[in-house]
């Protein structure tokens, strides 16, 4: 009955879930050896996301994570701490610089301008004497 009301309405009671990828596709999609990606996740650079502790399973976009990890390691000879946190780093930047795309202004409200006293046309004149 449930699945007549769904396909009366184009509803669907199927929630997509990211597919989860294994070390072997996500080594694959970054170029890079297995033993490379186990070693980084010891090492935290990336997290699992399911799967099991003999078999971690990733999100996809891990991948970008990983490449961006290593251009940093090798352009600017960082460590992995280093490139890590350069990693984090820069992906706050980039959560920051949407959050600003997004962010519209208030409209400016009507404030009247100062007006200056006087406009000071003299210099002030500093005077160094030398100490011997």
């Amino acid at each position: 009955m449930a699945s007549s009301a769904n396909a009366r309405t184009g509803a669907s009671l199927v929630h997509m879930r990211p597919t989860l990828v294994g070390i072997e596709v996500l080594a694959r999609e970054t170029g890079l050896h297995p033993e490379l990606v186990a070693r980084l996740v010891r090492l935290g650079v990336i997290e699992p996301a399911g799967g099991t502790r003999t078999a971690p399973m990733f999100d996809p976009a891990a991948a970008p994570r990983l490449a961006r990890v290593l251009r940093l390691r090798r352009d600017l000879g960082l460590n992995f701490a280093g490139a890590v946190l350069a990693c984090e780093l820069l992906a706050r930047i980039d959560d920051l610089e949407e959050r600003l795309r997004r962010y519209e202004p208030p409209l400016p409200s009507p404030v009247p301008r100062r007006t200056q006293p006087s406009q000071r046309r003299h210099a002030e004149v500093i005077t160094w004497t030398r100490t011997v």
